[in-house]
């Protein structure tokens, strides 16, 4: 199963949403929210919330894909989020995710019996690759014994 179904079999907002996990690696992934008038603001653009979510999955999407093999001791656990809506969105959006720590740092933190955070970057852009939204999302491994 890919880490996009997984999020769509495990997270509802991401199916209620439709959200469409077009590219999942540690070093990016990419969601995309079609056009969906049931979720457009008042200015006819998708939703403030609805931006929200997709940008927080993308993070979700490359946390899953960096530290996947990590789930057995370690649940990743959105810390918190922050995010700028920068120009009008307008039909489709995507969400690109890009980790802002290397892996292996997080993974020693976590072997050294610390609970070690990360920030995710995301930039939203529309169709014409202007970027209407950036989200940081701070993320953290929660040892199962914590």
């Amino acid at each position: 199963m890919s880490i996009g179904e997984q999020l769509a079999a495990t997270v509802p907002m991401a199916r209620t949403l439709n959200l469409a996990f077009e590219h999942t690696d540690p070093e990016r992934a990419v969601v995309r929210l079609p056009d969906q008038p049931e979720y457009h603001n008042h200015l006819g653009g998708p939703h403030a919330g609805a931006m929200f979510t997709l940008a927080e999955s993308a993070s979700g999407a490359i946390v899953l894909a960096a530290f996947g093999d990590q789930l057995s001791r370690a649940v990743p656990l959105a810390v918190r989020a922050e995010i700028a809506y920068r120009k009008l969105a307008k039909g489709e959006v995507t969400a690109t995710a890009t980790l802002g720590r290397p892996i292996a740092d997080v993974v020693a933190e976590l072997d050294a019996g610390q609970r070690p955070e990360f920030p995710v970057q995301v930039a939203i852009t529309r169709a014409d690759g202007a970027v209407t939204g950036e989200m940081t999302v701070l993320w953290t491994l929660r040892p199962h014994d914590a």
